[in-house]
């Protein structure tokens, strides 16, 4: 007969040994249960909210397809989940979003369209040390102040305006070097200040006289002396850097106006989109501008584009540089296996991710910047958008330059 003391004692040896077991492997239950917050921080209001509701989309959208594949697998399957932040297209606000989102246990954040907000939220992040993945900022400031936690996969306005001159020169000889003169139009915030400047230093190495730089307020409400001044200077091309909706105005005004131009050519053009190809299709045609691109070849931005586009929305820029910005930031989390800031840090700081769909090769990190990544000249026609330059990617020969009004 079995005594009953001894049956006692080995059902609590053996429950003790089971509680043992599973307190052995913490790791694994509490990665199953684990939920990765990731802070969107993007102007869904004021000026700039239709870019940052489009960004949105796209960081959106990666959260989704990682869920559904499974989440982060070396996680346990941990599921990442978006805490929503509007920054009212004001970097103060920005910086709140980021305070509070620090106090709901964000691991990463992912933002935030416009240069000054990105300057501002990426240092209250750093003081964190949480990681800020940089999907739209321009500003080569935002990675050159060594903050370890920021890195951006799209290049800043200092590569950009780099490649514009040089696609641009290609363009201009190709049509026997007729741009000579160009008047800049820029908005007063760090995006179009920085990038105006860089471009009337360097457009002299190509031949062409910068005539007169114009800076304009945001938001600006008529362009119509700015058209008018820029008629009376007879330039060859006007190169516009500005957000959507002046970047929209001033090319509609000067359409209007029938300022006759060998080119319209913008670098990083907020308003350079299909949203202008569909709304303003006349305004649109010709227009070229040297900016943030989808690899054309590439499956799975065809893909994902007919996603986009099948819920109504339009595949503008913001949308894949954000989806590909999480995409990048969930690397990082596969390889690290934890939330553990360091672990992350510096896990995308030896990234060679590929897994995305931009005309960039494998990601490597310098200081925070990726130095694979480039951008695309582009040419709008009354109904779609084209690569024209580097030919590796060009669908299309540029036309210019333009036809003159009738």
């Amino acid at each position: 007969m079995t005594n009953p003391t001894y049956f006692s004692r080995r059902r609590l040896i053996q429950a003790g040994a089971a509680a043992s077991a599973v307190l052995s492997a913490p790791s694994l239950l509490l990665a199953q249960a684990r939920t990765v917050k990731i802070g969107l921080v993007h102007p869904v209001s004021g000026g700039l909210s239709y870019s940052g509701s489009q960004s949105r989309l796209g960081a959106q959208m990666a959260i989704d397809e990682i869920n559904a594949a499974g989440g982060i697998r070396s996680m346990g399957g941990a599921k990442l989940e978006a805490l929503l932040g509007d920054s009212q297209s004001r970097p103060e606000v920005g910086v709140s979003e980021v305070e509070r989102m620090q106090q709901e246990g964000v691991s990463a954040y992912v933002g935030c369209f416009a240069s000054a907000i990105a300057l501002a939220a990426t240092q209250a992040a750093a003081k964190y040390n949480t990681p800020f993945l940089i999907d739209v900022g321009v500003s080569d400031l935002i990675v050159n102040r060594g903050l370890k936690n920021v890195f951006r996969l799209a290049p800043g306005f200092g590569k950009c305006v780099d490649d514009a001159i040089v696609g641009l020169d290609d363009v201009n000889k190709a049509a026997g070097g007729v741009a000579k003169k160009v008047v800049l139009v820029h908005e007063e915030s760090e995006f179009g200040t920085g990038t105006a400047k860089l471009l009337a230093s360097k457009l002299p190495s190509i031949g062409v006289e910068v005539s007169d730089v114009i800076k304009h307020a945001n938001p600006t409400r008529d362009f119509t002396n700015v058209a008018l001044r820029i008629r009376s200077l007879r330039p060859d091309l006007v190169i516009m850097s500005n957000y959507q909706n002046e970047y929209v105005l001033m090319a509609r005004t000067l359409h209007q106006q029938k300022v006759d131009l060998a080119g319209m050519f913008s670098v990083l053009g907020g308003g350079f989109n299909y949203k202008l190809v569909k709304e303003q299709p006349d305004v649109a045609q010709y227009m070229m501008d040297f900016n943030h691109w989808y690899n054309p070849r590439n499956t799975k931005s065809v893909e994902v584009k007919k996603r986009v586009e099948a819920k109504g929305d339009l595949f503008t820029f913001e949308v894949y540089c954000s989806y590909n910005s999480v995409k990048l930031y969930a690397d990082a989390l596969q390889r690290a296996g934890t939330v553990d800031k360091e672990k992350v840090i510096a896990a995308l700081e030896t990234s060679t991710w590929s897994d995305h769909f931009m005309p960039y090769g494998p990601t490597k990190f310098v200081n925070g910047q990726n130095t694979g990544g480039r951008a695309a000249l582009l040419q709008a026609t009354k109904t779609d958008i084209d690569v024209v330059w580097p030919n590796e990617f060009a669908a299309v020969k540029p036309v210019f330059p333009r036809p003159k009004y009738n």
